[in-house]
Formats: C-alpha cells, structure tokens, sequence
C-alpha cells in the first residue's frame, strides 16, 4: 500500500451530512438529560445502582428506557459504561448527584423552562425582527415571576462563581466593605463576599418578589444582620451613596449598550472615591467565536430579550471610558464559562 502523500493528508475532510444530523437532532440531548434528571438517574447510578435492571427498580421506569437513555447518554458524555455496568463521570457526579452540595439538576426548571423553550420557537422571525418576539420585553418585563423561580433555583450554578469572584475582589477579606449588589437574585454574590469577609455588609438590590428569596438566602448563611434590601428597578430606585463595591453579576448582557451605560453612570455615581465595579459576564473574544460558550450566549440574548448581547472586553471598555471608570481588569474564572471584570471609579 503506497503511504499518503503529504498534499492527501493536508486536505480538508470531505463533505459530510453528520453535522447537519447530529444538529437537526440536538433536541434529544435536551430531553435526554431533561428525563436522566427527573428520573433521579444520575442519583441512583452514584447509590451503585449501575446495571439496567437494578436502575429499573430504583428509578421506577421499564429495562428497555433505561437501556436505551443509559446508552444515549454515555454517548453524549455523561456517562461511561463497561460491560453491562454504567458509571457517573467526574462532571456528573459533582453536578447531578443530588447528594452532591455542587448539584445543579434544579436550575433545569428556570433554564428548560416554557418562557425560555417558547422563546425560541419561532428564530427566524426573531431574527427577522432583531429580538424576542415575547410580549413586554420578554425576560425584561417589571417583576416578571420567571425571575423567582430564577433566583429559587440557579443558586447552586452561581455558588461557585459568586466564591471566585469574591476571591478576586476582596484578596485580604479584612477592610470593612459596603457593597451594593445589582440584580441580586438569589444574593449569592453578595453573600458570598460577606461569608468571606466578616466586615462586609451588603445591600441587595432587585424586585421585591426576588428579593424574598435573597433573604431567605442570607438567613440560610448566618449573615442576615448584614444584609439589607433596595427593592424595585436598578433604572430607577435610589442606590444610596458611599459604596466601596459595586457588583453586577450576569446584568448588563440583557441590555444595549446605552443602557448598560446609564446603569454604569448611576453606579458610578453610587461608589465612594475610589470606589470599584465588579461585572460577572459572558465575555466573548473579539472574533465572537471564542470562547464557545460565552460566544454562543448572544443568541439566548437574541431570543429572551429586545436588545441584549454578549459584550467584548473592547465594548465593556467603550462603556467604562464614556461613564468614568478606568483601570479595567479583566480575570478568568476557571473552571467557570464566566470572565469578571473590575474597574476603578476615576
């Protein structure tokens, strides 16, 4: 057999229909994992659980679904399989146990849920128009419940980032720190940076239904004595003054960058001299490619809202300069799919 020529082996791959299949069907990885959740699957399998018979008794479903979805799902990477005996891999066990204190099968509820699926039913259209189709603004509509249940159920996929971030803004975790927290939903963020720093109190700011669980939330940590609330729209309720730290976890994205510049006027206006900006985000490279996961999020700002996107670190510098923020540092978040930026206050 001659050996293949150098000009061979640098071809590209010949045209194939796989991608294309593999997308067109891309909605069974969704129900895939949707149903291994509901199923309590993950759970069980990390019981030892791990042959089809025995997660048929446990999970309560017939030998030939559990077979066929065990299969499936080692395929697409959540599990492994060995002989007749299925395994969780590393990423499933940390996070779809629900014995695990990382599991993050509740936060399918906000992000499966009818008002982000709907969403997307209709993309042509959507694109046509150059924002979602939902009525009121979509996600954006004044204390729109979806944002309780947001706040109820996606704590656990924000514990993580809300730690990393307060290690990156508060490095010492001695000085006395008044924060303000935008948006705060759940309050992870906030909390986060009070259960690191004990002279850290923290003022939540968000829609009075959401801020039901914040507190709740703040109760749970043992830091509720330093916690307190502004309720109402971030465009239009008094910050107060005298901040040393601002946070605006995973906001911006949801508005255009004139928008993002008058929340960025009032917060720098709400900071004491000297005072600082923390933004959790999707941040993609400046190709809006790369990385895939923060480049990919415009399109859920595409379908949830009029005007929102994912921001490159040159528009967040665009949008610090013009509202007198300088000194932007922009940090990775591994091993998070989020990048924070902090700016001082000119």
């Amino acid at each position: 057999m001659r050996p293949q020529s150098s000009q061979q082996s640098d071809r590209a791959p010949e045209p194939s229909p796989a991608l294309f299949f593999e997308t067109v069907n891309a909605y069974q990885r969704t129900a895939a994992l949707k149903a291994a959740i509901e199923l309590d699957l993950f759970t069980a399998i990390g019981e030892k659980n791990e042959t089809v018979q025995e997660l048929a008794r446990r999970c309560d479903a017939s030998e030939r679904g559990l077979r066929i979805l065990c299969d499936y799902l080692t395929i697409i990477g959540f599990l492994t399989k060995e002989g007749d005996h299925y395994a969780l891999t590393g990423d499933s066990s940390l996070f779809l146990d629900r014995r695990s204190s990382a599991y993050l099968g509740s936060s399918i509820e906000f992000l499966l849920s009818p008002t982000h699926v709907e969403a997307f039913g209709d993309l042509k259209e959507v694109v046509r128009k150059g924002g979602t189709l939902m009525p009121d603004g979509g996600a954006l509509a004044p204390e729109h419940p979806m944002w309780v249940r947001f706040a109820q159920v996606m704590a656990p996929m924000m514990a993580l980032p809300a730690r990393l971030l307060a290690n990156i803004v508060d490095e010492r975790a001695t000085d006395k720190l008044r924060v303000l927290d935008i948006a705060a939903g759940h309050g992870m963020f906030g909390i986060a940076l009070a259960e690191r720093n004990p002279r850290a109190k923290i003022t939540a700011l968000d829609w009075p239904n959401v801020l039901e669980v914040a507190r709740q939330n703040a109760r749970e940590a043992k830091i509720e004595d330093r916690f307190q609330t502004i309720a109402g729209s971030a465009f239009e309720v008094d910050y107060g003054d005298g901040y040393d730290l601002v946070l605006l976890a995973n906001f911006l994205h949801h508005f255009d960058m004139p928008a993002c510049e008058t929340i960025l006027r009032r917060v720098h206006a709400a900071l004491a001299e000297d005072g600082r900006v923390a933004l959790v985000e999707f941040i993609p490279d400046e190709d809006r490619i790369n990385p895939p996961i923060a480049a990919s999020f415009s399109l859920m700002m595409l379908g949830t809202t009029p005007n929102g996107d994912a921001y490159t670190l040159s528009q967040f510098d665009e949008m610090f300069q013009r509202t007198g923020f300088a000194e932007v540092e922009l940090r990775a978040m591994p091993p998070t799919f989020f990048r924070a930026l902090v700016a001082r206050k000119r």
